[in-house]
């Protein structure tokens, strides 16, 4: 199975913000969506960043003044992507490496979703149930 079957179910919704926005603003929208990250994009749609809520907690043992910062400050630059075709056991071990919970999906350049972590093991899990489900009607059938 690929990242594609996990868009298909979730959606491609793609939560950004400009890289000027506020901090607390960028915190409210975290929260409004309740989601965990989000994307940091420039006027043409690329991706300058991603801003997490670890980003957010280092921010903030610098002291409260950095809710008045700007996301540029604090996001991490660095996002590393993944494809349609990448596979699910592929983007866990992506995950896991870079110690991270949230990766975006690019394809002909453009950002057409975001996986995250939830939607990795919610999507293994019922691959699993549905394996269990398969060897049980197997034996019952022998």
């Amino acid at each position: 199975m690929s990242v594609t079957h996990i868009l298909a179910q979730k959606g491609r919704n793609i939560e950004a913000i400009g890289p000027d926005t506020k901090l607390a603003q960028a915190i409210l929208h975290l929260a409004s969506k309740r989601i965990g990250a989000l994307l940091v994009i420039d006027e043409a749609n690329s991706i300058l960043g991603i801003l997490s809520e670890r980003d957010i907690i280092r921010a903030l043992v610098a002291g409260s003044h950095a809710l008045e910062d700007n996301v540029r400050d604090h996001m991490t630059e660095f996002v590393v992507t993944c494809s349609l075709d990448t596979s699910v056991g592929e983007v866990m071990d992506i995950m896991t490496r870079g110690r991270f919970r949230h990766v975006p999906v690019i394809a002909d350049n453009d950002v057409v979703g975001i996986v995250s972590i939830g939607d990795v093991v919610k999507h293994r899990l019922a691959e699993m149930e549905s394996e269990k489900s398969a060897i049980i009607a197997y034996i019952a059938a022998g």
